[in-house]
């Protein structure tokens, strides 16, 4: 682990500067105390001759004492399998290899990284493969030395909890606000790009070789090698991201062929109401209203023809079944995920991880109320209820005004796309005027993108502000507050556009003579209607371009972002070196690259759950959806290794049990999913309506007149003054028609709600109650038939238990009472002490304290303990673990 930082040389040194120092000197002599060690690069010897990097190394004692007491196991080198029955005393031998034992061989061969270079990943199901694995009992057999990632992983909880004065105050977290130090990393293996000195391939060279490249897409991830690197959380990162990519196969197989069943379908037999529309003799020569006033002209319905041959694209008999496809398949992938992440936490002794937090530094300075904590019984900064009141209504306000910015934004959009018809009608050229829809609908779906990523840069510094002034009391709480925020702000951002479309659009418009549109600007949304082909092509167009053009635009700034960061400040250093001819050390290379930050996976996983919403909440607009996010996240890999290895500092490693809040968030999005597919296929394609005109209204039970009966009539002398269309000096057709289910001018109520609009509203809504009940229960089904936790491996925990149970009764019955009095009296010294006040006694920590609880597992509840008078003092600021 690297220290840096800087002194002032400004001739008088300030207080500030004096206090630092002092901070610095009682904290290096505490992490003396607690037995690293340091080596201290002088400035002179640096890179710009005013730098210091402090180097901490790790014994071996302190790193097993340590380790002991946080509960930190050695990485698995292989799991050794033992058959329970007695009998069975080998394995089931292997029927002889034939032509398909090959072929999968040769798969297996095409997809694995190189294991002459990095050893394959130990597998609870390779270790049992050949036999019944509820038969086979696994003993983890580890190596005799910890990761990198741990020691820099123990080393930083030590660092957290060393004091720097007389009083409570400790960690480097506190340090590194205030610029005591400048940073706090754990340093790289060697380069990336070469071997070592002496000729080893060092670990970041092997995941550069194996993983970061390009050229490895293909290739299975070594999770086990990015584990040992990186550590448990960014591990679990990438096992979730290559499990979703692989979850993707099926849906992007599957929506592609409902693409190509439309696209070789299109111009069959049966497509019968897009051969309406195109027909030039026949229903494409009704004559429609016009989509302003003055400036727009009256149209014909072959006009749409290119929109109704895009719409069956995506609106073919093959949707339902899709739509249907898609909500098991996310729920699927939801069961199957837990099955792996259980499997995962069982691989990687990830079971029980610390929940236990400390205060976060930010917390305990900038809190100046206390309390006495009624469970540990110490003095502890704490806020009332009515100050989390206060603060919670002020970010409350703040959130509800950019999300009212958001719908200000979807609303401008909207009138743009409005103003834009009347312009491009009204002085736009010829070819402009033949695309006009088109043209609309894209340039608003990209303005609207624009928006969409100006307000998320916005946003995400306003939502960091936010949770500072909210204050949450640890990192937890604070990554989960950040988390709703940031949430709820971009499920709104990038999906209100495509709710408006899809549920919303052409739902507000009666007639083309009515005159409350007219009364203002905002009421013209009332006008803004749907293509007489219908509201999908737009809503593919959007959900098209909002998708793929954020995937391009978020790959491009994670791939140069930190290429052009590292470059200015590798520039700025060299400017600020001394002897360009001399090489920069290991520490310094690493200094000058771009610091990760705490929160640096919440924004990859922000980036994959909004994707997985694109592709799961409106795919039935757009099957091909899983096929673009599939080729996305085979690049998303490459480049977040590539990211990670080679331009950013080494992250400092943590431990995780699972994928925390998103994991929730991910089961929502699932729900929300069935509803809003049963949404769009109802209301907002034509296949209700269809269905309804095929069975009800159908002489002949096919769709022959469908467009004629989808449209109402208007006659044009029913305008007010000042309405209707451009006929270019000619008098008006006597009547034109529009998207809708009313009565014609002639009827009893003319331009009312007709019996026709009923009997679809009903069917939609039938269809919608039918489709979740149906959905709902193959999802429950799924559910209880797909458990949590692999038989087989509940078995083998049930196992675990059962023998740990046993070894513990034994071990206790021979534990002498003495081995445990040090502790136990440590313990009840520091709790004396921090009820009496004291502050010279620089006991254990309380919640540290508490657990030691897990060296002391060996005592079990019959054993009797009495405590002795300890012989020496607590002198450590932490632990003293004999």
């Amino acid at each position: 682990m690297i220290l840096v930082y800087e002194e002032e040389e400004l001739g008088v040194m300030t207080e500030a500067e004096a206090r630092r120092r002092d901070h610095r000197k009682a904290f290096q002599e505490n992490m003396i105390k607690e037995g690293l060690e340091l080596e201290l690069e002088h400035k002179d010897i640096s890179f710009d001759g005013k730098t210091w990097f402090l180097k901490i190394h790790l014994p071996w004692k302190t790193k097993t004492r340590y380790a002991e007491v946080i509960g930190l196991k050695l990485p698995i080198k292989r799991f050794i399998t033992i058959s329970v029955k007695a009998w069975d005393d080998e394995k089931r031998q292997k029927k002889e290899t034939v032509l398909w034992t090959k072929l999968q061989e040769l798969w297996k061969k095409f997809f694995q990284y190189n294991t002459d270079l990095i050893e394959e990943d130990p597998t609870f199901y390779n270790a049992t493969e050949g036999a019944d694995r509820e038969e086979q009992f696994i003993v983890k057999d580890r190596v005799t030395e910890f990761s990198s990632s741990q020691r820099s992983m123990i080393v930083m909880q030590i660092l957290l909890r060393v004091r720097y004065d007389d009083t409570d105050k400790v960690g480097i977290r506190r340090l590194l606000n205030d610029n005591t130090y400048l940073a706090c990393f754990p340093l790289h293996e060697g380069n990336f790009d070469k071997e070592d000195s002496s000729g080893r391939i060092l670990d970041r060279r092997l995941l550069y070789l194996q993983w970061a490249r390009p050229s490895k897409w293909m290739k299975k991830q070594p999770l086990g090698l990015i584990r040992k690197y990186f550590g448990d959380k960014i591990g679990l990162y990438f096992c979730w991201l290559g499990f979703y990519t692989k979850m993707l196969y099926a849906p992007a197989i599957v929506g592609f062929f409902c693409f190509m069943y439309g696209l070789v379908t299109i111009d069959s037999p049966d497509n019968i109401p897009m051969k309406e529309i195109c027909d030039q003799n026949g229903p494409g020569n009704i004559t429609l209203c016009p989509l302003c006033d003055k400036a727009c002209k009256y149209q014909k319905l072959i006009d749409s023809c290119k929109f109704a041959r895009l719409t069956y694209l995506f609106d073919n008999p093959a949707t339902v079944f899709f739509a249907i496809f898609m909500s098991l398949w996310a729920t699927v992938f939801l069961e199957m995920w837990r099955r792996k992440q259980k499997i995962i936490q069982w691989e990687w002794d990830l079971q029980g991880t610390e929940h236990d937090e400390e205060p976060r530094p930010e917390f305990e300075t900038s809190v100046k109320t206390f309390r006495t904590n009624p469970v540990t019984r110490e003095k502890e900064p704490y806020l009332s209820t009515k100050t989390k009141a206060l603060r919670y209504f002020i970010t409350g306000s703040a959130i509800a005004c950019m999300l009212l910015v958001v719908l200000c934004a979807v609303l401008g959009t909207i009138i743009y796309r409005l103003s834009l018809v009347s312009v491009i009608y009204g002085g736009g050229g010829y070819l402009l005027k033949k695309h006009a829809k088109i043209v609309t609908s894209v340039s608003a779906a990209l303005i609207n993108l624009i928006i969409i990523m100006c307000l998320t840069r916005f946003y995400h510094k306003l939502a960091i502000y936010l949770t500072n002034l909210e204050n949450p009391r640890t990192h937890t709480e604070y990554e989960d507050s950040y988390t709703f925020k940031i949430f709820l702000f971009e499920f709104l951002n990038f999906y209100s556009s495509l709710i408006y479309i899809a549920f919303f659009k052409g739902r507000f418009f009666d007639y083309p003579g009515d005159i409350v549109v007219r009364k203002s600007e905002f009421l013209r949304v009332k006008g803004d209607v749907c293509d007489p082909a219908g509201c999908l092509s737009e809503l593919c167009i959007q959900l098209a371009i909002i998708m793929i053009g954020k995937q391009i635009f978020n790959n491009f700034v994670e791939l140069f972002n930190p290429f052009m960061y590292n470059w200015w400040r590798g520039r700025a250093h060299r400017s600020n070196t001394k002897d360009l001819t001399r090489k920069h050390t290991r520490w310094e290379q690493d200094y000058h690259m771009q610091d990760p930050g705490r929160l640096a996976l919440f924004d990859e996983y922000l980036e994959m759950i909004l994707q997985y919403g694109f592709v799961t909440l409106f795919v039935a607009a757009f099957p091909l959806a899983p096929l673009c996010a599939l080729l996305n996240n085979i690049a998303e890999i490459r480049l977040d290794a590539y990211k990670m290895v080679t331009q950013a500092r080494r992250p400092l490693a943590e431990r995780a049990e699972d994928i925390g809040a998103w994991e929730g968030i991910l089961r929502a999005i699932t729900y929300a999913a069935v509803v809003s597919n049963a949404f769009v296929i109802a209301y907002t394609s034509d296949f209700i309506p269809r269905m309804v005109y095929k069975y009800k209204y159908s002489k002949s039970f096919d769709l022959n007149g469908y467009i004629d009966a989808s449209l109402s009539e208007f006659n044009t002398s029913d305008y007010a003054e000042g309405m209707g269309g451009d006929n270019e000096g000619m008098p008006p057709p006597q009547k034109c028609q529009y998207r809708g289910y009313r009565n014609g001018p002639d009827e009893e109520k003319p331009y009312d709600l007709s019996p026709q609009y009923w009997h679809v509203f009903a069917a939609r809504l039938a269809f919608v109650v039918i489709f979740e009940h149906i959905v709902f229960a193959l999802v429950g089904v799924m559910q209880y038939v797909i458990p949590d936790v692999p038989s087989e491996l509940k078995t083998q925990i049930q196992r675990e238990s059962l023998l740990a149970k046993e070894a513990k009764y034994e071990h206790g019955l021979k534990k002498q009472d003495n081995e445990y009095d040090e502790i136990l009296h440590a313990i009840r010294e520091n709790n004396n002490a921090s009820r009496n006040g004291s502050k010279d006694v620089k006991g254990l920590k309380g919640s540290w304290a508490r657990r030691l609880s897990r060296i002391s597992d060996g005592l079990d509840a019959h054993v009797e303990v009495t405590s002795r008078n300890k012989k020496n003092s607590v002198s450590s600021t932490v632990w003293e673990v004999t």
